[in-house]
């Protein structure tokens, strides 16, 4: 679908958030009838906020056609990151509207309305989107790390590949230099390099690996620092 029209492109936006505030308003009104006793019409209103998500799937789908899993199977594993990477970055960048703009707006008017309730609700939610936001940024930077890893694996089942068909493994040695040479974690095989340092865990770009903190933990598996090993690379011909 052609999404260069603006104004269709507003209008996906608006259908997806109404039909998403129908599903959430329809299970509070769900609970409420199961509260007061009204069975039917907590059932009645389930099943139609289930109806209500599928519509805003409908409209999130011809938003993001780049989100579409049709055949996973038909997908590497790389565009499977690529693709989770984009749900990850479409979450922060929520989270981070509302934590950043929308609540903060919303509390101070609410302060300026002298409603105190509101305010507090507002200021509690700016807080947990922010929580959120956090959450969903550390799982990008996961996924973001875990390319290297992969490329690692990939690199040393093809040198083993060669290996079986008769030829000889490249030499390696890890790096003389500080400032370059690059730690390996020896539990999931998350590399650190210290040129782009580890600023999601406040390790700043530059930092060497013998300069980092003792309590720092990698960030794909928790492991300790000492779960580290300078990496062997190929040494160039």
């Amino acid at each position: 679908m052609d999404l260069s029209n603006f104004t269709t492109h507003q209008n996906l936006e608006a259908a997806f958030g109404g039909e998403s505030m129908a599903n959430r308003k329809y299970l509070f009104f769900a609970d409420v009838a199961r509260k007061l006793g009204f069975a039917d019409l907590a059932k009645l209103f389930r099943e139609t906020a289930e109806q209500e998500t599928q519509h805003a799937f409908a409209h999130f789908v011809l938003l993001h056609p780049e989100l579409v899993v049709e055949d996973p199977t038909a997908l590497t594993e790389e565009q499977k990151r690529e693709i989770m990477s984009r749900c990850l970055s479409l979450a922060v960048e929520g989270e981070t509207y509302e934590y950043s703009t929308m609540y903060p707006e919303f509390a101070a008017a609410a302060q300026k309305d002298r409603d105190n309730p509101a305010t507090e609700e507002f200021l509690k939610q700016a807080k947990e989107s922010a929580d959120h936001a956090n959450i969903f940024r550390e799982a990008a930077h996961r996924f973001g790390l875990l390319k290297f890893v992969e490329n690692y694996h990939a690199d040393r089942y093809a040198e083993a590949l060669e290996v079986l068909n008769g030829g000889k493994a490249a030499p390696k040695a890890a790096g003389d230099d500080a400032k370059t040479r690059k730690w390996i974690c020896k539990v999931c095989s998350m590399i650190y390099d210290p040129i782009a340092g580890d600023p999601d865990s406040g390790i700043a770009p530059g930092t060497p690996f013998e300069e980092i903190p003792d309590d720092w933990h990698c960030p794909i598996c928790g492991a300790s620092k000492k779960s580290f090993t300078p990496l062997e690379e190929k040494i160039a011909a």
